[in-house]
């Protein structure tokens, strides 16, 4: 009898102590995952970027590498510079050309590569339109003004095509992305130019690609692998934070690599993708993997050579006087 209530003391001991080393785990992690430091990213509320950061939070690759994300919802572009030129977040998302114009006034901006990502030129399924020559005469709605880097590509290839400048030769609509995707599903315009989500959702209802901004990039002996988009940093901030810097960087990666192999991630962020149809989920879901940027330092050169096309026809409008991209302008994330 008394061994047995030795052995049951012994048991319940161990219970007891199981119980306090699990509590003494458990408020080390809370007070690790605690003492992580926070990490800001300012985003627009529909903006892509979401998808990734998303999954970043909720398959812990932030704590895992060393900090907790906090991401900024903000009210178009304007305000995520505005936030970052400020300080009051720690990154962005924007076009390498914003960042290269912001280092070269000084501001010690780094661009990160976030996406490759870029539109192309759709119309109708029965438009009779084949080719870019077809389009003499015609109206093209245009989203992001006309300095619009796709919009100078597209203008770049048409005259390689065919000698002719698509600014002279056809009429253009310039509005906001919804707004051009409106007008060429209702046939205002015969066609459209917009940002590669909005298309991809405009070819999933039906639209047909004439040529694709990658496609007509190629052809002018650019490299499509260039990355439009990227986080911004800083370089002081980078410096000072390098653990966290490189921290961000592995988790894009890592949040990339997920998105790209396992397809329960998507149904995770799939509330998020704004997608009315299967077809629409599927088309912005095979556009945003096909967009994920090659592992490694950006092609500067390459970079530059794409930069400059653009900036013969944008002129100061698109380079506000920059002629060549500044040094130190992308960092690989190491």
């Amino acid at each position: 009898m008394g061994r047995t209530r030795a052995r049951a003391a012994v048991a319940a001991a161990g219970l007891w102590l199981g119980a306090v080393l699990g509590a003494i785990a458990a408020a080390s992690g809370a007070l690790a995952q605690q003492a992580a430091p926070e990490l800001t990213v300012g985003t627009l509320e529909n903006g892509t970027v979401n998808w990734e950061l998303r999954t970043i939070a909720d398959r812990g690759l932030d704590r895992e590498n060393g900090f907790r994300l906090k991401v900024v919802p903000l009210a178009g572009n304007p305000a995520t510079q505005i936030a970052m030129q400020g300080g009051a977040v720690d990154a962005i998302v924007s076009d390498f050309l914003w960042v290269a114009q912001q280092r070269a006034a000084g501001a010690g901006f780094a661009f990160l590569p976030y996406s490759t990502a870029v539109g192309g030129l759709v119309v109708p399924a029965d438009s009779p339109v084949r080719d870019l020559a077809e389009l003499s005469g015609r109206s093209i709605g245009i989203a992001g003004g006309p300095v619009d880097k796709s919009w100078l590509i597209l203008r770049a290839y048409g005259r390689l095509r065919t000698g002719e400048d698509l600014a002279a030769t056809t009429r253009q609509v310039f509005g906001a992305p919804p707004v051009i995707r409106n007008a060429a599903e209702t046939g205002e315009v015969d066609a459209a130019v917009n940002f590669w989500h909005f298309l991809a959702k405009m070819k999933a209802g039906g639209m047909r690609e004439v040529v694709s901004v990658a496609q007509a990039s190629a052809a002018l002996g650019l490299d499509p692998a260039t990355p439009l988009l990227g986080y911004v940093l800083r370089d002081d901030w980078i410096a000072d934070h390098p653990d966290l810097a490189r921290g961000l960087a592995r988790a894009s990666r890592q949040a990339k690599r997920i998105l790209s192999e396992d397809p329960a991630a998507w149904q995770a962020i799939r509330p998020i993708m704004d997608a009315a149809s299967e077809a629409e989920f599927q088309a912005l879901r095979d556009g945003w993997i096909a967009g994920i940027p090659p592992e490694g330092p950006v092609d500067a050169a390459g970079a530059q050579r794409m930069f400059a096309v653009m900036a013969e026809l944008g002129g100061e409008d698109l380079t506000g006087g920059l002629q060549t991209l500044p040094e130190g302008l992308f960092w690989s994330g190491e």
